[in-house]
């Protein structure tokens, strides 16, 4: 409930609120943390068509940001790098914050006239930013080398992870791999079934978490190299689940699995930890900060061989597995109340005198 000494703020996303993926979990731990802690947010959405937007849902978008109150307009960049002219509608009383994930123009599979204009139109969008909120530090410096901006326009905000139970595992028998991902060429899921194709002399069943509808060409050639590797038994695609399904996924896996060919932070490493669950994946995002040497392996991403060898011993091994889900258990991880508070002292910074 705002106070007599809470703040005012715009809250801008596109699609909404409740898609089942990292970056808007992040977005709502943002607006629901902001309004426990007393301050103001309205909520607008967008369409969601973007990163690309059609003329009408464009024209629309800077016509709702035109009519914005008094107070800092934080927007996600899945919407403001595709939003070049923003700078133009947003009016003078309602300061620009970016929320960045990761760059667009990042996205694997993107046609390459496609990433040049989104990195033009993302850069053309952030130089009208009064400041940028990362969730990484390597997003931080591909800001700063590659898209112009100062580091002292920059402010670091690490994702939270709320408490959880540690997974129990399965049967005993086959051991539960879990991967958490929209099925998208960026998330390496064709590459993951590869690397365990050669394991088929192990008890393992894979699981993926995540949406498999945004990407019809990546959904089907995933689903094509499980067909050619003989692992229609094997492999489950979950589609997206509530969070609460996802937790029962979490406390059910033995082993989580990423093949991600780039990650902004990879919000799924810190919550496969807080489940105390060893770890087999890509060297992207945070994952190397995040992950005690202890508690599993990275490998480079797109290196099919070197994700089989390292699957190889934690599926084979149960004493190595609970080694390594000790050390997970162990692991430092990242608060969501030090996330909001990153939020709550730039909107202070950038409050209109008017909106106090």
């Amino acid at each position: 409930m705002p106070n007599q000494d809470s703040m005012r703020l715009s809250f801008v996303i596109p699609g909404s609120l409740d898609t089942p993926t990292g970056g808007y979990r992040y977005d709502r731990h943002v607006v629901n943390g902001l309004r426990a802690a007393g301050q103001r947010v309205d909520l607008l959405t967008l369409g969601e068509s973007f990163p690309q937007p059609d003329a009408p849902t464009l024209t629309a978008s800077y016509r709702a940001f035109a009519g914005l109150p008094a107070g800092p307009v934080v927007v996600d960049g899945l919407a403001l790098g595709a939003l070049p002219e923003i700078g133009r509608h947003l009016p003078a009383h309602a300061p620009l914050i970016a929320l960045v994930h990761h760059p667009l123009a990042l996205e694997s599979g993107l046609a390459p006239q496609l990433a040049d204009a989104l990195r033009a139109s993302e850069r053309r969008a952030l130089a009208a930013t009064r400041h940028v909120v990362v969730t990484s530090p390597a997003t931080a410096d591909i800001l700063v080398s590659d898209y112009g901006l100062s580091r002292d326009r920059l402010s670091v905000a690490l994702p939270g992870v709320e408490q959880a139970p540690f997974a129990a595992g399965g049967d005993g028998q086959t051991i539960q791999l879990l991967s958490v991902g929209s099925v998208i060429a960026r998330k390496g899921h064709d590459m993951l079934v590869e690397a365990l194709a050669p394991l088929a002399d192990l008890p393992w069943h894979l699981t993926i978490v995540g949406d498999a509808t945004r990407d019809k060409p990546a959904t089907e050639a995933l689903q094509a190299a499980i067909r050619r590797l003989d692992l229609e038994a094997r492999v489950t695609l979950a589609g997206a689940l509530s969070d609460e399904e996802l937790a029962t996924r979490y406390r059910g896996a033995d082993l989580f699995v990423l093949a991600s060919r780039y990650e902004g932070y990879g919000m799924v490493f810190s919550e496969a930890l807080a489940h105390g669950l060893p770890i087999v994946a890509t060297a992207v995002g945070e994952a190397p900060a995040l992950l005690p040497p202890a508690a599993g392996k990275l490998v480079a991403p797109g290196d099919a061989a070197a994700l089989t060898a390292a699957l190889r011993p934690l599926i084979a091994d149960k004493a190595m597995r609970d080694a390594a889900a000790q050390a997970a258990r162990n692991a430092r991880l990242p608060r969501w109340s030090d996330c909001v508070s990153v939020f709550i002292d730039l909107l202070r910074r950038y409050q209109p005198a008017r909106a106090q």
